[in-house]
């Protein structure tokens, strides 16, 4: 009798040590047969079986039948939005966490020094989960952009130089409104009525900071030249800012503007059209927009880079001193065969 059980004890143990490999083989065994990183992207509101192509699509389960026994009893129903990077040899255990863990993590966003909506949209990149095209697209989008009263020109005012957290599986038009929600919380009333008493809208601010921050980014320039342009704007006097014919002939890597390029027939080209460009010529700082709204009072009408080509400009409200400076800085490029 003692023999039997002895048997049976024995079976059974032997029987647990099998259940227990097929479970461990089942669970903790390499599953996934790519030999470098796959990426596996689950779009919104995917299902189950979705995934399923989607893993077979990509060849990466040795077993996809040990893979839905692990799906069935960790209770992995939701499919999360986001990409997943698939690395060789991973579990059945590990690749389901992986997936049942999501991607709604905050991602630190930052950027500066950006000129164009191309740029911010290079700077955007793949750190989130839509496409930077579908962002460009939105930013190009005429619709998308009047119901927030903007347009291709003007949208880039929205965006603030600054740090931001941000989840990563936001899509590209609730970044957008990030980025809107953050623009209308920098405008609050003090700036809006800053800018009130100067005559210009917001946006407008921006345009003219864009410009300022084009002319020279030192602080120590920046409110005084705000203040040149003002003068200007307020006396109904061309702007004749460089920086705006750089931009309307695409070319800001010119450091000598030729009376041919005066002559380009473009809004932004403030040498040919009063006011205002239609929009800004590049994204400024938070600081520069500050600089504009406490820009320095005085009567500089005319401003020239100056000849030791330091980066910093002479300021006169006289036209015969400006051309005496501009003949100087006019010698100077000269001397250096500095042609464009």
């Amino acid at each position: 009798m003692s023999k039997k059980i002895i048997i049976i004890l024995c079976s059974l143990a032997a029987a647990g040590l099998i259940l227990v490999g097929a479970a461990y083989f089942t669970i903790f065994a390499k599953n996934t047969k790519n030999s470098e990183n796959v990426l596996l992207k689950i779009p919104r509101q995917a299902s189950y079986e979705q995934v399923l192509d989607s893993l077979r699509s990509h060849d990466i389960l040795r077993n996809e039948s040990t893979f839905k026994m692990v799906v069935k009893a960790m209770r992995f129903k939701t499919m999360r939005v986001g990409k997943y990077e698939i690395e060789p040899s991973m579990s059945n255990y590990k690749l389901v966490r992986l997936l049942r863990a999501g991607q709604h993590y905050p991602i630190k966003f930052s950027f500066n020094n950006t000129r164009t909506l191309d740029q911010f949209v290079e700077k955007v990149g793949h750190q989130f989960f839509f496409e930077p095209e579908e962002l460009s697209a939105l930013l190009h989008d005429r619709d998308f952009l009047a119901k927030h009263h903007l347009t291709e020109e003007t949208v880039p005012s929205i965006f603030i130089p600054n740090s931001y957290e941000i989840y990563y599986d936001i899509t590209a038009e609730a970044f957008f409104e990030k980025m809107y929600e953050q623009y209308q919380q920098f405008w609050n009333s003090e700036r809006t009525q800053l800018a009130k008493e100067i005559g210009l809208t917001p946006t407008e601010v921006s345009t003219l900071a864009s410009i300022v921050e084009e002319e020279n980014f030192r602080p120590s320039e920046k409110a005084i030249i705000a203040g040149l342009y003002i003068n200007r704007l307020q006396k109904g006097m061309l702007l004749q800012s460089d920086p705006t014919v750089k931009f309307a002939i695409g070319d800001f890597a010119r450091k000598r503007i030729l009376n041919a390029d005066l002559a380009i027939d473009s809004p932004y080209n403030t040498y040919k059209y009063k006011g205002l460009p239609p929009g800004p010529i590049r994204i400024p700082e938070a600081s520069t927009l500050d600089s504009v709204l406490h820009y320095r009072h005085h009567n500089y009408l005319f401003m020239c880079a100056k000849e030791d080509l330091s980066g910093y400009h002479n300021f006169t409200a006289s036209a015969a001193e400006h051309a005496q400076n501009a003949a100087r800085y006019r010698a100077t490029l000269n001397k250096q065969h500095i042609k464009r």
